[in-house]
């Protein structure tokens, strides 16, 4: 059980290390980690941050200037931790500094019996059909410079030929899955129902859906907030935790 934890949240580091490597320019070591730049997309949080892999024994505040002189130029700061311990202990230190932070669980399908089929008409959709979606996602995560983050988005995502899957009510998609594949690998990257159409089954329609969809990947990944509820849809889908790890976000 010990060697198949170990495994799997290797799996989990190494997906997201292909991330990185697929769309920066520059991965560049550090003492504790990596520095990660994608000069094309500044805006773009998740390719342009410092990663750290242990407990650097470093406090918020040394760790902070170091992102400050790491990613100079850039108007915002994202430091991640592999090490969700280490993270935790400089959680409220990093909040004090105006970080906003997310722990997070990687979670990889392995119960190909557990996800039914979607009960709702779900289909593939061009990448623009659900800018309208975006944009709420967008107002509920007070999120700013949405227009230089989401063309950066948009550009990476038409770089690794993501998919979308939208769900149509009444001649309208109202919730939508975006889902990216790589080398035998793949992940449900985002899932979102509009406001008004939530506590309905649509997310779970969408999520099984995206699950069919990937039947003949190796490992199929989500990641979803270690603190919040989707997880445990998640997990009644079929998909098991892997890895926790914790992001920290200094927004413009």
């Amino acid at each position: 059980m010990l060697i198949e934890a170990v495994e799997l949240e290797a799996r989990a580091r190494a997906w997201q290390d292909g991330a990185l490597a697929a769309v920066c320019d520059t991965i560049e070591p550090w003492e504790h980690g990596t520095i990660a730049r994608a000069a094309a997309y500044p805006s773009y949080y998740s390719f342009n941050l410092v990663r750290v892999v242990d407990d650097p024994g470093m406090s918020a505040e040394e760790l902070a200037a170091f992102a400050d002189e790491a990613l100079a130029g850039l108007a915002h700061r994202r430091i991640d931790f592999d090490d969700v311990l280490a993270a935790d202990a400089r959680r409220s230190a990093f909040e004090a500094l105006g970080y906003r932070s997310e722990r997070l669980v990687w979670m990889r399908h392995d119960d190909p019996g557990s996800a039914p089929a979607a009960q709702a008409p779900v289909e593939e959709v061009p990448y623009d059909a659900v800018e309208h979606l975006r944009a709420i996602w967008v107002g509920e995560d007070n999120m700013p410079e949405v227009e230089a983050f989401f063309a950066q988005r948009r550009e990476v995502a038409m770089l690794r030929g993501t998919q979308v899957l939208g769900l149509y009510e009444d001649g309208e998609i109202v919730a939508y899955a975006q889902l990216g594949r790589s080398d035998g690998s793949a992940e449900i990257e985002q899932v979102f129902v509009a406001p008004r159409c939530r506590g309905r089954g649509l997310g779970t329609a969408l999520t099984c859906a995206a699950i069919k969809a990937f039947g003949d990947v190796e490992d199929l990944w989500i990641c979803a907030d270690d603190e919040g509820r989707p997880k445990e849809l998640y997990a009644r889908l079929g998909f098991r935790p892997a890895w926790a790890a914790m992001e920290f976000l200094r927004l413009p």
